[in-house]
């Protein structure tokens, strides 16, 4: 295992990255139209019952384990107003309610597009009354006020390392945002399931594993605790990309590295999956 301090910050990708972020900011006042990269009716994924996962096109985040590199630019999605997309997902409505379901919006990251991503959870809740998802990073947080927060039932907060340095290292951004908006989902009373990746040789050193289980401990409104096994089912998708894949090497996590780290979550109280 490396230390998760010893290794130079991601840096690779950073421009395309930073290009992304700055395109969302032009953005970001309007939210008639987004654009959206792909959708997908899942089950027992991405929140509870059936869901419709909405993925958004653009991420201002390069992380080494990415599993979705072809949702990186928003160029490369498709426009698509907030009521094509309600029209879409009432399609489901009735499956959503039977099972428990509801609408998960995805990425990408979809808080570049904060406010498009902010009007169709307010649409799916006053028109539809269906259950919300969102599935984020955390670091564009701030973008959304308390108020659209009130919108979303459920925050899928992808945690991906547990002190700066490493947090850095492994996706090109600084920590203490996703760290803010952790802390102001908790004591707004919002509900949070955490994900965490587990990495051979980037996010599997005890030390990260801990600080991140010291984080999760520290909020009052988790739920669960998903700690997800490294695979290599995405190493196609960085190929197509053009870009270098890091991680080309790194062998996929065991069953018992993934139950070792369960652990170290469990110890701390909180559910474990």
């Amino acid at each position: 295992m490396m230390s998760p301090d010893s290794v130079t910050p991601l840096a690779p990708f950073m421009g395309y990255a930073d290009a992304e972020l700055d395109a969302s900011e032009r953005i970001a006042a309007a939210g008639a139209t987004g654009s959206i990269h792909s959708w997908d009716l899942v089950t027992a994924q991405d929140g509870p019952g059936t869901r419709m996962t909405l993925f958004m096109a653009g991420c201002g985040m390069r992380c080494q384990f990415c599993q979705n590199p072809e949702t990186w630019r928003m160029r490369d999605g498709i426009p698509r107003s907030v009521e094509q997309v309600m029209d879409r997902v009432a399609r489901y409505e009735k499956i959503m309610k039977v099972t428990g379901g509801g609408l998960t919006i995805s990425g990408g990251e979809p808080l570049l597009q904060a406010r498009f991503v902010a009007n169709v959870f307010h649409r799916a809740k006053v028109d539809l009354g269906i259950h919300t998802a969102l599935d984020t990073s955390g670091l564009l947080g701030a973008r959304l006020s308390d108020d659209e927060l009130q919108d979303i039932d459920l925050t899928l907060l992808d945690i991906k390392s547990g002190t700066e340095t490493a947090y850095k290292r492994v996706t090109g951004r600084p920590l203490q945002p996703t760290l803010d908006f952790a802390r102001r989902l908790s004591d707004l009373g919002r509900t949070m399931w955490i994900r965490f990746v587990l990495v051979p040789g980037l996010t599997d050193a005890p030390e990260n594993v801990a600080a991140v289980a010291d984080i999760v401990a520290g909020l009052s409104t988790v739920e669960r605790v998903e700690v997800l096994p490294f695979h290599q089912l995405g190493r196609t998708k960085w190929a197509a990309t053009g870009e270098k894949y890091l991680l080309g090497d790194t062998k996929a996590a065991t069953a018992a590295e993934a139950e070792a780290a369960r652990y170290v979550f469990r110890e701390r109280g909180l559910t474990v999956y």
